[in-house]
């Protein structure tokens, strides 16, 4: 290997790495920010106690994919992002019973922390292998897994279906 390119991967480990570092502010965003989480968290990269992540920092949280129908879409989609549990892990969450998802028009709907678990929520940015843009429900987009849980199928989980996702307040 070459010593650029050592040095390019060891910067590129360093730099996902530091989105993970405990104890410590979360990594800046370089691109524009596409997620900004406020509430019950350790782990900030603003001045102002906010949690603000680009897509490079989503992306190294982990990836995840839901394959399921929605009331929004035609047909079986593969949904793919960042399970919102692990957002939470990564800005050391500290409490709370309740999220407060807001999209870019300021809809807002309150999820209840246990559906991360019970249901592995997701926060999409991909649909079929495209990019969610702001006219499919993008750049972020609450998917529950539809097609797994037939619980799912009603109108209080419909509305905490959020897209078009800016923020999350963990209450």
């Amino acid at each position: 290997m070459s010593s650029l390119t050592l040095r390019f991967l060891t910067i590129l480990i360093l730099g996902f790495s530091s989105v993970f570092s405990y104890g410590a502010e979360l990594m800046k965003p370089v691109g524009p920010v596409l997620l900004t989480v406020t509430g019950h968290l350790q782990f900030t990269n603003n001045p102002d106690g906010k949690a603000e992540f680009d897509l490079t920092m989503l992306n190294a949280i982990g990836l995840k994919k839901s394959v399921t129908t929605t009331p929004w879409t035609d047909g079986v989609n593969t949904f793919e992002g960042v399970l919102i549990k692990d957002v939470l892990k990564t800005v050391g969450s500290t409490g709370g019973t309740l999220l407060k998802i807001t999209a870019l028009n300021d809809y807002s709907a309150n999820m209840p922390i246990e559906d991360l678990d019970k249901y592995n929520v997701l926060l999409a940015m991909k649909k079929n292998g495209k990019m969610l843009r702001i006219r499919d429900k993008g750049p972020l987009f609450v998917i529950y897994p539809f097609d797994e849980f037939s619980e799912l199928q009603n109108e209080v989980i419909h509305n905490r279906s959020v897209w078009q996702v800016k923020s999350i307040s963990i209450q």
